[in-house]
């Protein structure tokens, strides 16, 4: 079972919650042969609904030795170090520690491949890389590229009460000051400041793209990314906002930012961050908020799953063994008991549900699998965000808002999460709060087929232009003096 949140790094990648078993059976009954490994080796990674190519390049060395490195052009990663590889008559084991991970393989018996498991902290997935398969860099043809017609500037500032530095970047126009300026927030999981996945940099375009229109912008490398600091593994939500405030705080310090004029702009989670920082602080002028969730973190979770699951081809039957596993597991969590006790709920849920499944099935589901996805749903994070409800912050946001959501979204579907987003918003009787969904985008706003996380890498487009233009217009007359 592997669920994904919003992260970068493998496998941790999107903010999807699909329970599916992983497995994967390794049988050679050819003679072995002798392993060649100089070469290149490529294949891809099945995530759950997120599919990810690899590529170790690997050089015989004069004393017989092995090194190499390994691409992930999907993440933009190329060029990370091999640390071992350690070679068999007919297997291979390959260590990466900056990422924990390693490759243990065989032979197949016509000798171009090596079958295998990627192992990465608790999750073992099946793994075929194939010999002399070149993987291309994808194409982003949006992606802007110096010289820039304004200032680039690295900047830093603290959080003080989270523990934190946070390390950034802040475009700012040719023009008079003070300026008006914007603060982007990430979705869930640790992120760069362009919020990079899959080669796509949206939050470098958005930066790019609003600044051209006249407003300074500001993007940070999250905690624990980057040249930021700060503790990440017990870090919730709450951590978050604090975070957000604190590039609040800052931008109001900075004299050629006019701080009547701050906005904040967040993606998925981040957009619930922005949402609860314009809650708690009147130092916020607009708020735009792609793809918020306005539903409690369980109703996303059961709904996501089931959207992408039948997506991609799941029985009825699948998607209702699904849900019963998630009620479980998240009903374990979700009490105010000790965390011992809570493991031990986990442990039993996992166990039941196990029990119950059709013998292949049971055969197949893969340990590691369901050991990882009990570790992550007791972490707070998780728990925070499973028991968070965003109305009652809706109802209290004080400054314009422009919501936006993609028609395919399958991660935050707009048929769920629209309609009380906008009982909300017209309960504070504001008259310029403006909710758009866009048709054929998906969950980053890009031009799409199906929806699905598998598609995000490799769809050249970053974000749509219309959408762009949207958030330029809405941001510029929203910010003017």
């Amino acid at each position: 079972m592997i669920a994904v949140r919003c992260g970068k790094t493998i496998p941790a990648l999107l903010c999807v919650t699909v329970l599916s078993i992983v497995c994967g059976v390794i049988a050679i009954a050819a003679p072995p042969q002798e392993l060649k490994l100089d070469d290149v080796w490529s294949g891809t990674l099945n995530v759950g609904a997120v599919k990810l190519r690899l590529a170790f390049h690997l050089k015989m060395n004069l004393d017989g030795s092995l090194t190499g490195t390994m691409d992930s052009p999907d993440q933009n990663a190329l060029g990370l170090k091999v640390d071992k590889v350690l070679q068999g008559k007919d297997s291979v084991v390959i260590e990466l520690k900056r990422l924990g991970a390693v490759f243990e393989g065989k032979l197949r018996d016509d000798g171009n491949a090596i079958v295998g498991t990627w192992k990465q902290g608790d999750q073992s997935l099946p793994l075929e890389l194939k010999r002399d398969v070149e993987l291309k860099a994808p194409v982003r043809p949006q992606e802007p590229k110096p010289p820039f017609p304004y200032d680039v500037m690295e900047v830093s500032y603290a959080n003080g009460a989270g523990k934190a530095k946070f390390v950034g970047t802040l475009t700012r126009p040719h023009i008079p000051g003070p300026l008006p300026a914007m603060l982007l927030i990430t979705g869930s999981g640790s992120q760069n400041r362009d919020e990079e996945l899959f080669g796509h940099k949206p939050f470098l375009l958005l930066a790019d793209f609003l600044t051209r229109r006249g407003v300074a912008v500001l993007r940070v490398d999250d905690r624990g990314v980057g040249g930021s600091t700060g503790e990440v593994a017990n870090a919730t939500t709450d951590d978050f906002v604090g975070d957000a405030l604190a590039g609040v705080e800052y931008l109001r310090t900075r004299p050629d930012i006019d701080n009547r004029r701050i906005g904040l702009l967040g993606h998925s989670e981040g957009a619930n961050i922005a949402i609860e920082v314009a809650e708690k602080t009147d130092r916020v002028s607009f708020i735009v908020l792609l793809a918020p969730m306005s539903v409690s973190g369980d109703e996303l979770l059961f709904k996501q799953s089931e959207l992408i699951a039948r997506a991609t081809g799941a029985t009825e039957a699948a998607i209702q063994l699904n849900r019963e596993l998630q009620t479980g597991l998240f009903a374990a969590v979700k009490s105010k008991r000790n965390r011992a006790t809570m493991e031990a709920d986990v442990e039993k849920v996992l166990a039941q549900w196990k029990s119950r499944l059709p013998a292949d099935a049971a055969t197949a589901a893969n340990d590691a699998a369901l050991k990882s996805e009990a570790a992550r749903v007791l972490t707070p994070w998780f728990r925070r965000f499973l028991q968070y409800d965003p109305g009652p912050q809706l109802s209290q946001v004080r400054c314009p808002v422009f919501a936006l959501f993609g028609e395919r979204d399958l991660q935050v579907s707009p048929g769920q999460n629209r309609p009380p987003l906008e009982a909300a918003l017209k309960a504070s009787r504001r008259v310029d709060d403006e909710i758009r969904v866009f048709p054929s985008l998906n969950h980053l706003f890009q031009t799409c087929q199906t929806g699905l996380p598998d598609e995000y890498g490799t769809i050249e487009e970053t974000m749509s232009p219309a959408v762009l233009t949207a958030i330029g217009d809405w941001v510029v007359k929203h910010s003017a003096k």
